[in-house]
């Protein structure tokens, strides 16, 4: 069925679940003044023009955590696909259990070591949400 809505634009975005060697997820919480500000979600950002996600992910934690992740360390887990108002969001999520460098946070947002099965007392994006389960799955 065809509507006259027009198509949302389709927006890349990648992420990844950093694994500690106690088995809990780093949540990053979205800074003040950012849209969905307050919530948590799993590191990453914007894919640019021309850039491959795995790339993405290397170039956003060195800038947002101050790490260094090798392109070998990051394994695609599964994806997001997700309806906002004024665009669709794809976003792959990628594991990664190993980098270099300690995880700090370089733009203010607040940062949580969590065990799997407390992911869900943290308010995410719609678009997180749905990625609960495989790590739940994967990691007990």
């Amino acid at each position: 069925m065809k509507t006259n809505t027009p198509p949302l634009k389709l927006t890349l975005v990648v992420a990844v679940a950093l694994i500690d060697t106690d088995n809990r997820i780093l949540l990053a919480q979205r800074p003040e003044g950012k849209q969905l500000a307050g919530l948590w979600e799993f590191p990453g950002g914007k894919v640019e023009p021309g850039e491959r996600p795995e790339e993405t992910l290397i170039r956003e934690l060195e800038e947002e955590l101050g790490i260094t992740v090798k392109e070998a360390c990051l394994a695609p887990l599964t994806f997001a696909s997700h309806p906002y108002e004024t665009f669709h969001l794809l976003m792959p999520l990628y594991i990664c259990r190993r980098w270099e460098g300690f995880v700090q946070p370089l733009e203010g947002q607040g940062l949580k070591w969590v065990k799997p099965q407390e992911l869900r007392s943290y308010p995410m994006p719609p678009a997180d949400e749905p990625l609960i389960p495989f790590l739940v799955d994967l990691l007990g």
